[in-house]
C-alpha cells in the first residue's frame, strides 16, 4: 500500500502551489502509481515524488518528464516553470540574490567585450583578422551586422585591441545625439587642446579633423595611422535629430579618410537594419563602395571556443551536455551572442564546484529565457513605487523605431528626476547588468533586453503613439533648456493640446523638467491669447467708431444728393408727360413719330401714365390667341391651301388647329413625341406633317386632322435633329442636325423614308433650312454663314455659294415667292448673288426669323411679321420660342 503524500498549503508560497498543481495533473491522468510514471518518464519514482513533494524545486527536465508522463502540455508547463523560477529567485523584496552580478565570471554577459577583455575574447579570431586586413587595405570601412551578432565586441576586443598593440592611436566612441561634439571631445584627448575650440573648428571646416590628426601623428612612422572607430553608428539616425549635425559629422569622417595626405582610417559599426539609411547619403554611398564587411552568426566551432575557453581560463569546465545544448540553441540564430553570454553568466552563478552543468543552464532559463528571467527578477524585487520608476526608465532608454526595430537610447542623468527611488533603481539594474552607468549617462546594456523581455515589449506596444508623443516632448524640453528657455521654443496650438492630454492621462511619466516646459508653454499661450483678445476688443471699438462716422457722412451726402435728385426727377416727369401728350396729338397723322416720342418720354421718366401711352402706341391688335401648350412655342407652320395650323412646343407636343374662323380657332388634335419639339413642316399638299424633336423626326398622316396617325420615324443619326423642311413637291425632306450637317430624305412613300444625301456645310448646329419655290435650291444656316445648294438631283447635291457678312450666328433663312431673294435673319438680306440687296440695312439687334411674304420684306429687330401669306410657307418660321405662357 503506497504511503499517502504530505498535504500542501498553496497559500504558503510559489513552490507549494507548483507542487500542488503537479499533483492535480497526476489526478487528472487517473492517479497512476509513481512506478508507472517512472517507467514512462525514465526518472526514478523517488525523483518524481520529490518533484510533487513541495520541499525542493525540481529541475526543468524532471518537471517536463513528469508532465509528459501525465500527458500534460509540456510547452505551457515549461513557461510555468520559468515563471516560478523567477518568482523564487526574487525572494523577499529588497533582498539580493546570492552571488548577484557577473563579477568574477569569465563571460561578458550583456555587455560588449572591451579592449581590455581581449584575453578572454574567443571565437572571432578569423573575422578579426579579416577586418584588420581590410582596414590596412582601405581607409574607410563599415562593419554591418544584426543586433546581437557581436560586432561591438569584434570592434572593441578584436580590432581596437590589436591596433593598440601595433602602436596605432585609436579614437573609439559612439556618436550619440551630438556626434560632432563627441568627436571633438575624443580628439581633444589626442591633441591636448580644449574641446570647445576644437568643436568650433570642426563645425566650420570639414578638413579640421584630417589636419588635426595629421599634426598629431607627424612624429610617428609613416605606416602608423590614427584609427577612428565609431561603434553603434546607427545613433546618427536614431538619436541625432539635427540633419546639419549629421551631415557635418559624415563630412568630417569622409574628408579625413579620403584626403590625399590622409593619416586616418575610419571604421563604422552599423546595425544591419540601418543599411538603407546609410545608402541614402551620396557621400556615404561612395565611401562604402567595396568597403563593407558583414558579421553573421558564429559557426558551431566558434561557439564552442567562445563557451569553453573563457571557462578554462577561470579554472572551470563545461560539461558535454551543457555545451551541446548551448550550441544547439544558438547555432544559426542571428543576435544570439549576448543571450548566450548572459545565459553562461547565469549558469556560472549556478555552477557546481568548478563545473558548469546543464541543470544550472536550464535553471537559468537557457538562452531563450535567461535574460527575461533576470530582468523579471530585478523588476519584481522593487517596491511598487520603484517599479513605476523602472518602467519609466526603460521606456526612456528605448528609441522607438519607425520602419526599423526599436533601439537603445543613451540619456543623461539630468533627464531623470533625482531622488532615492531613482538612485536605488539605477543601482539595482546596474548590478544585474541590465543598464550601464557612467558619470553623466545611462543606457540599456544591450538591445537584446528590448527583444527578449516580454514585459518591456508589452510596455512599448500598449500605447506606442503616446510614447512617440512623450519622446517628442522630452526632446523639445531639452531643446528649450539648451536655448536658455527661449519662449519661441515652447509648444503652442495642437502640439501643446496633445502634450497636455498626455500629462492628464499619465502625469507620472513626466519629469519635473518636462512639467516645467508644459507649464511655461501653457502660460505663454494664455498670454498670447489674452493679448489677441485685447487687440480684438480694441479693433472692434475702432471699427464701431469708424462705422458711426461713415454712417453720419453717408447720411449727410444722401440727403444732399436726394434733394438734387428729387428736383431732377420732378423736372423729367413734367417733360415726359408733355412729350406723351404731344405724341397723342400726332399719332393719327404720323404713328412712327408718335411711337418715337412715347419711347423717349418713357426712357426719361417711367411713370405709369407715360408707360400706358407707350403701350398704346406699340399695341398691335390681334384676332385671337391660341393657348394650351405647357411650355414655350418654338415653331408654327400652315398647311398649303388649308386652314390647318401646326404649333410645336418644348412641352413635347405638336398641336393641330383649325383656323377657318380666325376669331374662334379650334384645336383638332395633340401629337406626342419624346423630347422637346423643335420644328414642324407640312408636305404633300398638307397631308403629311414632319415633326422634329430632340431625339427623332417623325412623319404623321394628318389627312384626318382629328385623328392623325404616325407613318414612320426617320432613321436615327449620331447627331440630334434641329430643323425640318419639305421640298414643295413633297418628295424630299431636309433635316438640320447638331453636327453642322443637313440630310436629305426620300419620302415619296412616307412609310418607308430613306437617306439620300448628307450636306456637311457648317461647323456648328444647323439653325434652319429652306427650299426655293421651284424646289431646286436649298438654303441652310448655321454658325455665321448661309450655304446655297443645287438639289435638282437630291442624290448628287452641289454647293452653289456661301453667303458671309454676319458677325453672329445666323438663325433663319427664307425665299421670296418668286425665288429671286434669299433673306437671312441677322443683318442684311442677300439677293441672288453673294452681295447684299439694297435697303436691307438698319438692324440694331439680332433678327431671329424671316417669313416668306407675297410682297416685299418687312421685319423688326426681334421678330418678323407679315399678313397671312398668299402662298403659305412649307416650314416653321421662328426658331426662337415665344415668351413663357404657351400661346401662339
Amino acid at each position: 500500500m503506497p504511503r499517502a503524500e504530505r498535504p500542501l498549503d498553496p497559500d504558503t508560497g510559489p513552490l507549494p502551489r507548483f507542487a500542488a498543481d503537479l499533483r492535480k495533473l497526476r489526478e487528472a491522468a487517473g492517479r497512476p502509481p509513481y512506478r508507472e510514471l517512472a517507467r514512462r518518464a525514465h526518472y526514478s519514482s523517488t525523483t518524481l515524488s520529490d518533484a510533487a513533494g513541495g520541499r525542493t524545486f525540481p529541475s526543468l527536465s524532471v518537471t517536463l518528464a513528469y508532465v509528459a508522463a501525465c500527458r500534460g502540455d509540456c510547452r505551457a508547463w515549461e513557461a510555468r516553470w520559468h515563471a516560478v523560477a523567477a518568482e523564487l529567485a526574487v525572494g523577499t523584496p529588497g533582498d539580493e540574490p546570492a552571488d548577484a552580478g557577473p563579477e568574477g565570471a569569465p563571460y561578458a554577459g550583456l555587455s560588449a567585450f572591451q579592449p581590455e577583455d581581449a584575453d578572454r575574447f574567443f571565437g572571432r579570431e578569423r573575422l578579426t583578422g579579416e577586418v584588420l586586413a581590410k582596414v590596412r587595405d582601405r581607409r574607410f570601412l563599415a562593419v554591418f551586422g544584426p543586433s546581437g551578432s557581436g560586432k561591438s565586441s569584434l570592434l572593441r576586443a578584436g580590432l581596437v585591441a590589436r591596433a593598440r598593440a601595433a602602436g596605432w592611436p585609436v579614437l573609439l566612441f559612439t556618436p550619440g545625439p551630438r556626434p560632432v561634439e563627441e568627436c571633438a571631445v575624443r580628439l581633444a584627448t589626442v591633441t591636448g587642446e580644449a574641446p570647445g575650440a576644437l568643436l568650433t573648428e570642426l563645425r566650420d571646416d570639414p578638413a579640421t579633423l584630417h589636419l588635426r590628426i595629421r599634426q598629431a601623428v607627424l612624429d610617428r612612422a609613416p605606416d602608423i595611422d590614427t584609427l577612428i572607430v565609431v561603434d553603434q553608428f546607427e545613433e546618427v539616425f536614431t538619436l541625432c535629430r539635427d540633419r546639419d549635425e549629421r551631415v557635418a559629422f559624415l563630412s568630417l569622417l569622409i574628408t579625413a579618410a579620403t584626403a590625399t595626405t590622409s593619416r586616418t582610417r575610419v571604421v563604422l559599426g552599423v546595425r544591419a537594419d540601418f543599411y538603407g539609411h546609410c545608402v541614402q547619403d551620396p557621400q556615404l554611398v561612395e565611401a562604402l563602395r567595396d568597403a563593407q564587411i558583414a558579421v553573421g552568426p558564429m559557426s558551431s566551432q566558434e561557439l564552442r571556443e567562445a563557451i569553453t575557453r573563457p571557462a578554462a581560463l577561470a579554472g572551470c569546465t563545461v560539461t558535454g551536455p551543457l555545451l551541446a545544448a548551448v550550441v544547439a540553441d544558438a547555432t544559426g540564430q542571428p543576435g544570439a551572442l549576448p543571450l548566450v553570454s548572459h545565459a553562461m553568466v547565469e549558469t556560472w552563478r549556478r555552477r557546481s564546484g568548478n563545473r558548469l552543468t546543464l541543470d544550472g543552464y536550464l535553471a537559468a532559463g537557457g538562452i531563450q529565457h535567461a535574460l527575461a528571467q533576470t530582468a523579471e527578477v530585478a523588476y519584481r524585487a522593487l517596491s511598487p513605487a520603484q517599479r513605476n520608476v523602472a518602467r519609466s526608465l526603460f521606456l526612456r532608454l528605448t528609441a522607438l523605431g519607425v520602419g526599423t526595430e526599436d533601439t537603445r537610447r543613451r540619456i543623461s542623468r539630468e533627464e531623470l528626476d533625482p531622488g532615492p527611488d531613482t538612485a536605488f533603481v539605477l543601482e539595482s539594474l546596474a548590478r544585474q547588468r541590465l543598464v550601464t552607468l557612467d558619470e553623466e549617462c545611462v543606457e540599456i546594456t544591450h538591445e537584446a533586453i528590448i527583444r527578449c523581455w516580454p514585459r518591456l515589449r508589452g510596455w512599448l506596444t500598449e500605447d506606442r503613439d503616446r510614447l512617440l508623443l512623450h519622446r517628442q516632448l522630452t526632446e523639445a524640453t531639452a531643446g528649450w533648456e539648451a536655448q536658455d528657455r527661449d519662449p519661441h521654443a515652447l509648444y503652442r496650438g495642437a502640439r501643446l493640446a496633445a502634450a497636455l492630454d498626455l500629462a492628464a492621462a499619465d502625469g507620472s511619466r513626466l519629469t519635473s523638467r518636462e512639467r516645467r516646459f508644459l507649464d511655461a508653454s501653457r502660460d505663454a499661450q494664455a498670454g498670447e491669447t489674452a493679448a489677441v483678445r485685447r487687440r480684438t476688443v480694441r479693433l472692434r471699438q475702432l471699427v464701431a467708431l469708424l462705422t458711426v462716422l461713415v454712417v453720419v457722412a453717408v447720411t449727410a451726402g444722401v440727403l444732399a444728393v436726394g434733394s438734387r435728385g428729387s428736383a431732377i426727377r420732378q423736372r423729367n416727369v413734367a417733360i415726359a408727360r408733355k412729350a406723351a401728350a404731344d405724341a397723342a396729338e400726332v399719332r393719327p397723322q404720323n404713328p412712327a413719330l408718335a411711337a418715337q416720342l412715347n419711347l423717349a418720354a418713357y426712357r426719361l421718366a417711367a411713370t405709369s401714365d407715360v408707360r400706358d401711352q407707350l403701350m398704346s402706341a406699340f399695341a398691335t391688335p390681334y384676332t385671337s390667341r391660341l393657348t394650351g401648350h405647357g411650355s414655350d412655342v418654338v415653331s408654327v407652320s400652315f398647311a398649303p391651301h388649308s386652314t390647318l395650323l401646326a404649333t410645336a412646343s418644348w412641352d413635347r407636343t405638336v398641336r393641330l388647329w383649325d383656323v377657318g374662323d380666325a376669331h374662334r380657332p379650334v384645336q383638332s388634335a395633340v401629337l406626342h413625341q419624346p423630347g422637346r419639339m423643335l420644328a414642324v413642316a407640312f408636305g404633300q399638299g398638307g397631308r403629311v406633317l414632319a415633326a422634329a424633336g430632340e431625339r427623332s423626326v417623325r412623319l404623321w398622316d394628318v389627312a384626318n386632322r382629328r385623328a392623325p396617325t404616325e407613318l414612320s420615324t426617320l432613321p436615327a443619326q449620331r447627331a440630334a435633329p434641329t430643323w425640318v423642311a419639305f421640298r414643295p413637291r413633297g418628295d424630299i425632306v431636309a433635316t438640320g442636325h447638331t453636327d453642322g450637317a443637313t440630310r436629305l430624305w426620300n419620302v415619296r412613300d412616307p412609310r418607308r423614308p430613306s437617306l439620300v444625301a448628307t450636306l456637311p456645310g457648317h461647323t456648328h448646329v444647323v439653325t434652319s433650312t429652306a427650299f426655293s419655290p421651284d424646289g431646286d435650291t436649298l438654303a441652310t444656316t448655321g454658325d455665321t454663314t448661309a450655304v446655297l445648294w443645287d438639289v435638282t438631283d437630291p442624290a448628287r447635291p452641289r454647293r452653289l455659294d456661301v453667303l458671309r457678312g454676319h458677325t453672329d450666328t445666323m438663325t433663319s433663312v427664307a425665299f421670296s415667292p418668286d425665288g429671286r431673294w434669299r433673306p437671312v435673319a441677322g443683318t442684311t438680306p442677300h439677293g441672288s448673288g453673294p452681295s447684299a440687296a439694297a435697303g436691307g440695312r438698319g438692324h440694331r439687334s439680332s433678327c431671329t426669323a424671316i417669313p416668306r411674304s407675297s410682297g416685299r420684306w418687312r421685319s423688326t429687330p426681334t421678330a418678323a411679321r407679315s399678313s397671312r401669306p398668299a402662298d403659305p410657307p412649307c416650314s416653321g418660321t421662328s426658331p426662337t420660342p415665344h415668351a413663357p405662357g404657351a400661346s401662339a
